[in-house]
């Protein structure tokens, strides 16, 4: 079979807490100095990104994703399975939790629910996030919301350049001002907002989601606990990150020439830095790319650091 790289037009989504770190760190040409979200490589309704070039320019992930999805390994379902993201977080994000699958499927209009990992790509000084909480029961947690207590209940961790956060249903959390990361998710926009510091959109306080996040949330909290293992491979040098039910993600950074052997029904390429060639087409810092099914040997030359993924 035919193997392509499809190389992404990425979508920004702007926010109320969004900054202009998509545009000086990367240099996208963003909407406004409140752009938020980089949507890299979607599917997703809410946003689905055009491919630029080749031999599908102009088709959308979604769009081959009906017609053509023996380039995605035929893999079964309605929407592309993962969402690819870089979030610039200029202030707080309101505390919130995603449902499952069978949580979203059921109140959602059969919306898959949201399992994510966040990787920092950079962060201010003594920056921190929001990941769980204290509280011991649902109960006690319902009587510490009832009280306003949220200082006491929520759990905050510094974070730095580099770090790795895998968030799965149920786990409370929040990405604080001054961090950029990419986030690699499940392809779902449902995510239900348990606090937002009484902040004011257009004059009025942002929607909350109180019962549905107490339902879903799980206590008491349970850290994830992940092992990440490095190997060589070339000139480079690759970091396992995770591997859940729905995502396998990895981390690269390479001096000189690797190759990677991609047998997957699709891999997701983000060039988080630099720039060199994959399979002698240029790529640089800011590149999104999907290689199809059963790519096979990629050979990537220069001076390159990157995450890709596959479910």
């Amino acid at each position: 079979m035919d193997k392509y790289i499809l190389r992404m037009k990425p979508i920004f989504q702007e926010k109320i807490w969004g900054g202009n770190r998509l545009n000086t760190v990367f240099g996208y040409d963003i909407p406004s100095d409140h752009t938020g979200e980089c949507w890299a490589i979607s599917g997703h309704p809410g946003g689905d990104c055009a491919i630029v070039g080749g031999p599908f320019d102009g088709k959308t992930v979604a769009g081959l994703w009906k017609e053509r999805r023996e380039l995605f390994g035929n893999l079964p379902g309605d929407l592309f399975p993962l969402l690819i993201k870089i979030i610039d977080a200029r202030e707080n994000l309101s505390i919130q939790v995603h449902p499952d699958d069978a949580y979203a499927g059921a109140h959602e209009n059969g919306a898959l629910g949201k399992t994510e990992c966040w990787y920092v790509l950079d962060c201010d000084e003594r920056a921190t996030i929001i990941i769980g909480h204290n509280a011991s029961s649902k109960e006690e947690m319902a009587r510490m919301v009832e009280e306003n207590r949220w200082t006491e209940l929520l759990r905050e961790v510094p974070i730095h350049k580099g770090d790795f956060f895998q968030i799965n249903p149920g786990c409370l959390h929040a990405i604080k001002g001054g961090t950029l990361i990419l986030e690699t998710q499940q392809s779902s926009d449902v995510t239900y907002r348990f606090y937002d510091y009484g902040r004011l959109e257009n004059g009025k306080p942002r929607k909350l989601h109180i019962a549905q996040s107490l339902d879903v949330t799980t206590a008491p909290f349970a850290p994830w606990k992940g092992e990440q293992e490095k190997a060589k491979a070339g000139d480079a040098e690759i970091t396992h990150l995770v591997t859940c039910p729905y995502y396998s993600v990895y981390h690269g950074v390479l001096d000189g020439k690797t190759e990677l052997t991609f047998d997957k029904p699709f891999v997701n390429l983000s060039i988080l830095a630099g720039s060199g060639t994959l399979d002698g087409q240029p790529v640089k810092k800011g590149d999104h790319l999907l290689l199809t099914a059963d790519y096979g040997e990629a050979r990537l030359e220069g001076k390159l650091e990157f995450i890709y993924s596959h479910v």
